[in-house]
């Protein structure tokens, strides 16, 4: 009975405010990344219980196609690029003059050592069109109410996942925590999301801390420097060509 009053109480919610699930994820993911594009600064620490690594890059994508991502510190990773063009990925490598494409395979992969996946970097996964969406709970994360959502691959959607679980805030649709399954439904590791900060008029959490199930003293720390949202990309911005040539 309990769990059949939680039910129609999440349903309920949904209804007063005129919206399904998946419309939820969507406005989620549009606040992040943009309605059509965004270009972004940021910086990366790589947490590990003998060192500690910081990286920054910029990052230009198209919401529903191509995105590039670019290594701007410390000066031995300076100029790496990795982009992502329909469904085709690469990476540039200046020191020895490399291009390199992506296999499938690597998605999952931490990004330059860390535990942010090249999935993560070239934003390969749609949360909205690749998913099927259910509301299953409304819990407290960093002390706003969410929507807690599982999302379920499509038979046929190229996903490394086998399922995450998102929480995203019902007032601001902030994404608060995420969390990412193998296809075993193991976890494999947990976003966590706090610092609300405004950014081209709009508020967002501006730091991401990421923590791996099987090693939970490592972690990678995500920081927005700046975002800007919905700006003009040249059509022929995203090349093989100009991997080499971004500053």
């Amino acid at each position: 009975m309990k769990n059949l009053t939680l039910s129609v109480g999440l349903f309920l919610s949904l209804s007063a405010l005129g919206q399904d699930t998946k419309e939820i994820v969507a406005k989620a993911e549009n606040l992040l990344r943009g309605e059509k594009t965004s270009y972004s600064e940021m910086q990366m620490q790589i947490v590990r219980p003998k060192y500690t690594r910081t990286l920054e890059f910029k990052s230009w994508a198209e919401t529903d196609g191509n995105s590039m991502t670019l290594i701007t510190a410390p000066a031995k990773e300076k100029g790496q690029s990795f982009m992502k063009m329909g469904n085709n990925m690469w990476s540039w490598n200046p020191t020895i003059q490399r291009l390199m494409k992506m296999p499938p395979s690597m998605m999952s992969q931490g990004w330059m050592g860390s535990d942010f996946s090249n999935d993560d970097i070239l934003k390969e996964s749609s949360l909205v069109k690749d998913f099927t969406h259910t509301l299953i709970a409304s819990e407290t994360v960093g002390g706003m109410q969410c929507y807690k959502i599982q999302l379920i691959p499509l038979p046929n959607a190229d996903v490394v996942w086998g399922k995450i679980l998102i929480w995203i805030s019902k007032d601001d649709y902030f994404e608060m925590k995420v969390e990412f399954y193998d296809e075993d439904n193991v976890l494999v590791k947990t976003h966590t999301a706090s610092n609300i900060a405004t950014f081209d008029g709009r508020k967002l959490p501006s730091i991401t801390e990421i923590v791996p199930a099987d090693q939970p003293k490592n972690k990678t720390i995500i920081t927005i420097k700046t975002i800007k949202f919905n700006i003009a990309i040249d059509k022929n911005f995203f090349s093989q060509q100009n991997m080499k040539n971004l500053k």
